[in-house]
């Protein structure tokens, strides 16, 4: 978000990351899609925590 200025992100976006010195990819886009369509399987923490990552559909 701090990036981009918005959290929406199409299906096949995937963004590369550096964890300890090694270099991955992480499927963004494919994560938030089945993270939403299983959003009723989330406790209150998780989606406060999304909605205050960006994501309109956890608030």
């Amino acid at each position: 978000m701090a990036r981009t200025g918005s959290a929406t992100v199409s299906r096949g976006h995937a963004e590369a990351v550096d964890i300890d010195g090694k270099g991955h990819v992480v499927k963004l886009g494919t994560w938030l899609s089945n993270t939403k369509s299983r959003r009723d399987k989330l406790d209150q923490t998780q989606l406060d925590l999304l909605a205050g990552l960006g994501v309109e559909w956890a608030q």
